[in-house]
């Protein structure tokens, strides 16, 4: 039986076919180019082979991994540190620092101090809150750690108000954090 290899049906099933590598080969030459922008490189101006590039994204991948899982360790460790220690602090008297606040009037300025623990860090961002509902302008924030003590001081405008209206602003600002702190505590 003799293959007839100038059949119509042949040369173009053999044209359909190369087409198909074609554009195969072309989808994986962009693909690896997708896989090799993706992984960094160090400077090397020469060409990697393709086997070489594949190798570094794997490798680059294992190192992603191992990163990642030692990052959950490392979340898992901070959250079970931090349960302990509220355990530890229920169970041997040591309780988290109290928070404090001293509020300073300069004429319609105010300079809050806050003091707080490293781990009550909502307090911060609450008491910012606050001042932006009483319509004061915020001019600085600073903060500065020592040990488990968290400083924090705050500059804050009350406006172009009338004397007396800023006296009543200032009054209920203060009134609002220190209530909120003593809430905070409580």
């Amino acid at each position: 039986m003799e293959i007839n290899n100038n059949n119509p049906n042949n040369i173009s099933s053999r044209t359909d076919r190369k087409l198909i590598e074609r554009k195969r080969r072309n989808h994986m030459k962009a693909l690896y180019s997708d896989l090799n922008s993706l992984v960094p490189h160090n400077n090397s101006r020469e060409s990697i082979s393709l086997p070489d590039q594949l190798g570094e994204a794997a490798d680059y991948i294992k190192r992603l991994q191992t990163n990642l899982e030692r990052m959950k360790q490392r979340k898992d460790s901070l959250i079970s540190g931090g349960q302990s220690m509220n355990i530890a602090s229920s169970s041997t008297g040591f309780s988290p620092k109290v928070p404090q606040i001293q509020i300073h009037e300069m004429g319609s300025s105010l300079v809050i101090g806050l003091t707080t623990d490293t781990h009550s860090r909502f307090i911060f961002n609450d008491t910012i809150r606050i001042l932006h509902e009483e319509g004061a302008d915020i001019v600085n924030a600073s903060f500065s750690v020592v040990g488990n003590t968290a400083f924090h001081t705050i500059h804050v405008t009350v406006g172009e108000l009338t004397p007396d209206y800023q006296g009543i602003a200032v009054t209920r600002i203060a009134e609002r954090l220190n209530k909120f702190i003593y809430d905070a505590h409580a």
